[in-house]
């Protein structure tokens, strides 16, 4: 059991950082590391300058596994496994967090260059800051705090740095589970600091299952002056978009622990048919994102949106085929009262002065890759939630104030 004199020195030393931090942000926030499905290169060079980092550090151990990719220049993504030895060595409390990041999208919607940092205040502005740039520094700063004051953990601190995380993890850690499991420990445990509220206070040990949807409608093309000659895929498409409004009535259960507390199914992105006016589409393709309660098994569901689209293919005379871009049935969750996330909300009172609660999320993060593999992962972080957005940023007391709950969830361990 640590002492109230170690945590506050600990708390005291990464107050020291904030200058070091912003360094760091400064140096990420200017390698583009975007996956080749976005037109980059790869975390290579991102994963390079970490290494680098880690190595001047004087870590006790790094460990690099790469993911085969011949479509970026090097060959291969890049995962890190770095380690900070504590007392008992066959435990780890791992820190995971992602290299790569999504496109700025158009440039005019930024106040600057979102490959330059730009500090206002306390927010720090670029892309990457906050997704996942501002986890990745909160695992590191509470690990230099040990190093810094020589207070060894009861534990190994353990910082996963992997590639991949915005394109479907197939690169990263899925790729470790899938080839390199014997890393992790059956009594390790798992923060993922890549999604939370501005307060600090949720925990989220579940997640809903995802489903999305390719709903392509296929009609007969004509002229529209004479519309009887045709069959429009568009009309069809149009009514089977507001046909499958009735999912959330049918799946209609509720749930307190996720936010919402519902099943939700949105039909979202829409592809081009016809070029010009008074043609008559043939073919009409849209996107369904379902997030779904765990309670509901996802074939159930696919039955219902088979047996909604085979309605409007009889009322109006169109093929619909549907095809999967993701299915993910929901990771079993991890528990209330499982050690990793006593630990965490008992750091995040102490520290944040709050009361931490456990949620469910629809979103999809990289802790179910833990969670199917049987491992106890909490998904929790300080954030304004502003990732993939124009003028993204990183708040420094978020940062530093996260790294101080991580430092004390490690002595924890």
């Amino acid at each position: 059991m640590f002492t109230r004199e170690t945590l506050d020195q600990l708390i005291a030393q990464i107050g020291l950082y904030e200058k070091e931090m912003i360094d760091l942000q400064r140096h990420l926030v200017a390698i583009q590391a975007l996956a080749p499905e976005s037109g980059g290169e790869g975390e290579k060079k991102k994963a390079d300058f970490v290494r680098a980092y880690l190595e001047k550090l004087g870590v006790d151990e790094i460990q690099a596994f790469d993911a085969p990719d011949a479509r970026v220049p090097c060959g291969y993504r890049p995962n890190l496994l770095a380690k900070w030895f504590g007392r008992n060595r066959t435990k780890t409390i791992w820190v995971m967090a992602h290299l790569d990041v999504v496109p700025p999208g158009d440039l005019a919607n930024w106040d600057s260059d979102p490959w330059e940092l730009r500090r206002d205040g306390d927010r720090l502005y670029g892309r990457g800051t906050e997704d996942n740039h501002q986890g990745l520094l909160s695992g590191l700063l509470a690990l230099i705090a040990f190093r810094d004051t020589g207070i060894q953990p009861p534990c190994n601190i353990g910082l996963a740095i992997v590639a991949d995380e915005e394109t479907g993890s197939a690169y990263g850690l899925d790729y470790l589970m899938q080839h390199h499991a014997e890393q992790f420990g059956a009594n390790d445990w798992f923060m993922v600091p890549d999604a939370g509220d501005p307060e600090g206070a949720l925990v989220e040990i579940a997640e809903k299952s995802i489903l999305w949807l390719k709903v392509k409608v296929e009609g007969k093309q004509c002229h529209a002056s004479t519309p009887e000659l045709g069959i429009n895929a568009h009309r069809a498409a149009a009514h089977l978009v507001v046909k499958l409004d009735a999912l959330e009535q049918i799946f209609d259960k509720r749930d307190p622990l996720f936010e919402p507390p519902i099943s939700t199914f949105e039909p979202t992105k829409r592809e081009s048919n016809v070029p010009n006016v008074n043609t008559i589409p043939p073919q009409d393709i849209f996107y369904l994102d379902a997030r779904v309660l765990p309670h509901y098994p996802l074939a159930e569901v696919e039955a219902k949106i088979r047996a909604i689209a085979d309605e409007v293919q009889q009322q109006f005379g169109v093929q619909v085929t549907l095809s999967h871009t993701q299915r993910a049935e929901a990771a079993p969750p991890t528990r209330e009262d499982a050690e990793v996330v006593v630990a965490l909300k008992k750091a995040i009172a102490d520290i944040k002065n709050n009361k931490p609660r456990c949620v469910g999320i629809g979103g999809g993060t990289v802790a179910a890759l833990f969670r199917r593999a049987g491992y106890p992962a909490v998904v929790w972080s300080t954030l304004d939630d502003t990732a993939h957005q124009p003028n993204e940023y990183a708040r420094i007391s978020n940062t530093l104030s996260d790294a101080r709950v991580m430092a004390h969830v490690f002595l924890q361990g």
